[in-house]
């Protein structure tokens, strides 16, 4: 299917209810890659219910609850109302069985992390999947199981598709009704087979066509910013992250010379960073950008200020206040665009509920006053952050811009430890600069998830040639995460990190010392500040 035939790309959809697992996000994106439309809706949320009427298949989630206790979360009627096919996966699967009859017990042995389930039966979910045989030749499913509970009487109409010796109903089927349980985590990459089953779910039993792809994404939202905003004119605050740069590379495919990108040069960038941008954006794509210079202005605002909450609430209120002086001076603007993505959506709706254990600030214009009478257009809102690289891809970027390690939107302001100033970013910026191109040479900037260079405000000695030295530190940070929840610190060569070092002491004056953290997240954050 595709979009250059007008189809909608949204008619097939597949609700996801949250029970709280932290690997929600995750299934809609093992969705979404298949090429089917998902949505996240928590399961006692009221508008879940409309979406339902709508969706070709619902996924119950994961979660930290027990079915054995009183007053947890269950399946609400509408699920099985709605006559589509319906996967529990852990909580899910086990919140499923019990509303329709079965039992749930606490298991005696509880199971996390690697094991291996025997296939009793395929169905249509598992399609003849195999990842090894057993003595008894039965086929083996490698599987990542997180449970204390399990499903111990099955409802009625259903069958055992896979057992382990401490969960005889390690997944289970009602084919007549299309109801499937598993016990284990398909999401996971730890589950081998996982995507196919998953793809089994989507396709062979929902009916759904991959149809959500990149290109058919771009022209959808093209269409839709066409509509939106008709003949008004569009800005837009260009940090030169993925989220804006590719909103305004979509924007400007989609409007052209009704748009106007504001971009705030706030001196905490990295090296060449804002030449960067105005050469990708203005020279070579005839994007209208403005750029302000306001190194002085920011530099002046942090001074003496070495607090890393306050030094963020400046860095974001004086952008603010530069971006809607720029904004007025914009006399026919309409519209603001925004790189609001969707776990920013998700994030934002369980602050609403009451249901957040954790809300961040988010670095974009959002803050902006409601004085400044613009509308929003928000064209990345549906979007994982993953989608919206592949995008960026599909749309011509550089590389390097799309596919860069994350950076904080306080920018260096946040990797100076205690005070900025321009000295010391001066300094931290070369430094950060050798050791990714040192990253990038020996292969090692797409092996690692985040990696960057701190500035500590301290003084060490140092020999250099005849003289002793009294100058500054530095410490490389580099880490190795899936979901940037949890991290290990990047296990770099030696050879790699003597060479690093070296470069930066002797070619950076200034610097007598380079560190290497190797703290692992938790109990350190990744960023230090």
């Amino acid at each position: 299917m595709n979009s250059s035939n007008n189809a909608d790309i949204h008619s097939q959809r597949i609700l996801i209810l949250d029970y709280g697992s932290q690997y929600t996000q995750l299934i809609a994106r093992r969705v979404r890659e298949i090429g089917v439309y998902c949505e996240i809706f928590s399961w006692d949320f009221p508008g879940a219910e409309k979406f339902a009427q709508t969706a070709q298949g619902i996924i119950l989630s994961g979660g930290p609850e027990s079915t054995t206790l009183e007053d947890t979360p269950y399946v609400p009627d509408y699920v099985l109302d709605a006559n589509v096919p319906v996967l529990g996966i852990c909580y899910g699967m086990q919140a499923l069985a019990k509303k329709l009859g079965g039992t749930v017990s606490e298991s005696s042995q509880r199971e996390f992390g690697f094991a291996q389930v025997v296939v009793k039966q395929t169905g249509k979910l598992f399609s003849n999947l195999s990842d090894g045989k057993n003595q008894h030749d039965e086929s083996l499913l490698d599987v990542w199981m997180s449970h204390g509970d399990k499903v111990t009487s099955l409802p009625e109409g259903f069958v055992t598709l896979a057992s382990t010796d401490n969960a005889k109903y390690a997944a289970i089927a009602n084919e007549d009704k299309k109801l499937y349980g598993l016990q284990f985590h398909p999401e996971v990459t730890h589950t081998k087979s996982g995507e196919q089953m998953l793809s089994c779910f989507l396709t062979d039993i929902c009916g759904c066509d991959a149809s959500w792809t990149a290109d058919n994404i771009v022209e959808d939202i093209i269409d839709r910013v066409k509509t939106q905003v008709g003949s008004e004119h569009v800005i837009l605050g260009l940090s030169g992250g993925v989220d804006s740069s590719v909103v305004a590379a979509l924007l400007h495919k989609a409007i052209g010379k009704q748009l106007t990108c504001i971009f705030v040069d706030n001196g905490l960038l990295r090296l060449h960073e804002g030449d960067q941008v105005m050469d990708t954006f203005s020279k070579h794509m005839g994007v209208k950008v403005i750029r302000v210079n306001a190194e002085d202005r920011f530099l002046s605002a942090l001074n003496g200020i070495d607090d890393p909450e306050l030094k963020r609430k400046k860095i974001g209120n004086l952008f603010i206040e530069i971006f809607q002086e720029e904004a007025r001076r914009i006399k026919d603007a309409r519209w603001l665009a925004q790189g609001t993505i969707y776990p920013d959506v998700i994030e934002s709706a369980a602050a609403a509920t009451g249901k957040a254990h954790l809300i961040k600030s988010h670095h974009n214009v959002g803050g902006l006053p409601d004085d400044m009478e613009l509308s929003l257009v928000e064209p990345l809102r549906e979007l994982f952050k993953d989608e919206v690289r592949r995008l960026g891809d599909e749309l011509g970027l550089p590389y390097e811009m799309i596919h860069r390690h994350p950076f904080p939107g306080p920018g260096l302001g946040v990797r100076i430890l205690g005070e900025v100033k321009k000295e010391y970013a001066d300094i931290l910026r070369r430094a950060d600069h050798i050791f990714i191109k040192e990253l990038r040479e020996h292969d090692l900037y797409d092996q690692v998830s985040q990696a960057f260079t701190v500035f500590l405000p301290v003084r060490s000695v140092g020999v250099m040639g005849d003289g002793r030295k009294y100058q500054y530190v530095v410490a490389l940070r580099a880490v190795e995460t899936i979901d940037f929840m949890t991290a290990r610190w990047a296990h770099l060569p030696y050879d790699f990190l003597d060479l690093v070092s070296r470069r930066i002491i002797n070619e950076i004056d200034g610097i007598s010392r380079v560190a290497y953290d190797i703290s692992g997240k938790p109990p350190a954050t990744i960023e230090w500040e």
